[in-house]
């Protein structure tokens, strides 16, 4: 999409469709032409024709580009722009290491792990090299002697349900809502292949999470889709009712997001069709909040109570998922749980750098504590209070590749979870119209026509390589430090600024 003056944007569906009846136009044009004028105008109509065979192929009979899928060949123009476009921003607009929220050389790294393409470079890094690098060691170590990493959730409380992992990052919370049905469908499907859990999001039932069978996460937001009262309160048969679902492992109560915490949920009316309309139990069309917080968490021993509530109707692993922003109200937080004698088995601490479909450019520029500030505060209270063998400790935001993560992990984590690392596997192109309905290549969006282009078998299959690639580099930059596990890691093994992260 390109802004005009007023502030809308330029159709490029109808633009597609009008490139597709002009290039028809011509071709009968050039023929009638050829018959009652000139034979010579017979090899212009041939050359539209293999023009309309190739749009026609294009959106018909090939599967790997959902751009190509959905405009033909007008989209063919971006892949041609594209494959000029290092030069283009070599004198004219931007680097490979400017683009924002991720750079085109991180994206190339993670369409090259979906594609199970080599991912090596030429001549050195862009990256201008000063801090935040990772520590390697003399000694480094072999990858093959390195243990399995095995991180079991609800052993502190000895449940009979307790969920292991077997690789150490996991799908980040996305919802039937925020995302389309292919996309979520594509996601489960690799997910499960990969050996790895999927977080639903705060988006209600999880129907096409489900469809597809991988080890679940379902995440109930502040509006508890899926499991409420009509006041927006928590009902337990409900909760249970989903808990006893197979395919559903972990229940995580989601308090606030990285990207916009203390705001609550949006999803924007475009995308409020009938059938997520029924989902969640909200008017077509119209803009679904989500409050702020939960109706039941008025205060911090509340909080506590809700968290302990949730473990017992659930007899899952419970975890919650926050954005920190007043250290001194999370102290008080993990002082109310050792009061209680109540944890949650895990803590996702979400970094105000996370990703989210929509949200006030207040909230996702100027609210909440990035993670890498924000773990350093977590664990030192969690050590503090002498807890931190009580509870599973979780990071996210920006975490799409291994030495982001290596980082987390440095920072004190027990596993990560990645969204955007996904939607990048899945082919996301950052057009950044994730709240407009318009995704080109039809992931955040419940355009028919659109995600007709994200075919899941591919696209699943982009997702498995992804997370092998993903895990196989992992474990290389981790034998690199000389570390046997990802546990072993400290703040020592990066290099930061003297003054910071003592």
């Amino acid at each position: 999409m390109c802004a005009k003056p007023d502030g809308s944007s330029l159709d490029l569906m109808s633009l597609a469709k009008s490139f597709s009846t002009i290039l028809y136009i011509i071709t009968m044009l050039l023929f009638a032409l050829g018959f009652f004028i000139h034979l010579a105008f017979y090899a212009g109509a041939f050359l539209f024709v293999m023009l309309l065979i190739i749009d026609i192929r294009y959106k018909y009979f090939q599967k790997s580009h959902a751009i190509l899928r959905n405009f033909g060949l007008f989209g063919a123009m971006r892949y041609l722009m594209e494959s000029i476009g290092p030069e283009l921003r070599q004198y004219w607009i931007a680097s490979d290491v400017e683009e924002k929220p991720f750079s085109r050389r991180e994206r190339s790294e993670v369409y090259r792990y979906a594609k199970n393409i080599e991912s090596t470079a030429p001549f050195g890094t862009l990256e201008n090299l000063q801090y935040g690098m990772i520590r390697h060691s003399m000694y480094p170590l072999h990858k093959e002697d390195m243990p399995q990493f095995s991180l079991t959730f609800g052993e502190e409380r000895n449940i009979k349900n307790a969920y292991t992992i077997t690789k150490p990052f996991m799908v980040s919370a996305m919802s039937f809502g925020s995302l389309g049905e292919n996309a979520v469908r594509a996601i489960a499907r690799g997910a499960k292949r990969g050996g790895i859990p999927m977080c639903t999001g705060e988006g209600g039932y999880p129907k096409y999470h489900l469809m597809e069978k991988p080890d679940i996460i379902f995440q109930m937001g502040t509006a508890k889709f899926g499991v409420r009262n009509g006041d927006g309160s928590l009902n337990d048969e409900k909760l249970s009712s989903l808990a006893s679902e197979e395919c559903i492992k972990m229940i995580e109560i989601k308090f606030s997001q990285g990207a916009k915490p203390g705001k609550g949920g949006l999803l924007p009316g475009a995308k409020v069709t009938p059938e997520i309309a029924e989902i969640r139990d909200v008017p077509v069309g119209k803009d679904v909040y989500s409050p702020p917080g939960h109706i039941e968490c008025d205060n911090v021993e509340n909080t506590v109570k809700f968290i302990k509530r949730v473990q017992e109707v659930s007899d899952l692993p419970v975890g919650i998922k926050m954005c920190i922003g007043n250290e001194h109200e999370f102290q008080d937080f993990v002082r109310e749980m050792q009061k209680q004698d109540v944890f949650p088995d895990y803590i996702d601490i979400d970094g105000a750098e996370g990703g989210t479909g929509a949200a006030p450019r207040s909230f996702l520029d100027y609210v909440g504590i990035p993670l890498f500030h924000a773990l350093k505060l977590v664990v030192n209270i969690l050590h503090e209070e002498g807890v931190r063998d009580k509870v599973k400790l979780l990071g996210a935001g920006k975490l799409v590749n291994p030495a982001r993560q290596i980082t987390a992990f440095s920072f004190g984590v027990d596993a990560v979870y990645t969204a955007r690392g996904f939607m990048l596997a899945l082919g996301c192109v950052q057009a950044l119209q994730c709240n407009q309905d318009t995704c080109p290549v039809g992931i955040t969006t419940h355009d028919k026509h659109l995600q007709r282009g994200l075919e899941i078998e591919d696209k699943a299959q982009r997702v498995e390589h992804y997370i092998k690639n993903l895990d196989k580099a992992l474990k290389e930059l981790l034998a690199a430090t000389g570390n046997k596990s990802l546990r072993e890691l400290r703040n020592k093994n990066i290099m930061f600024r003297p003054w910071e992260y003592n």
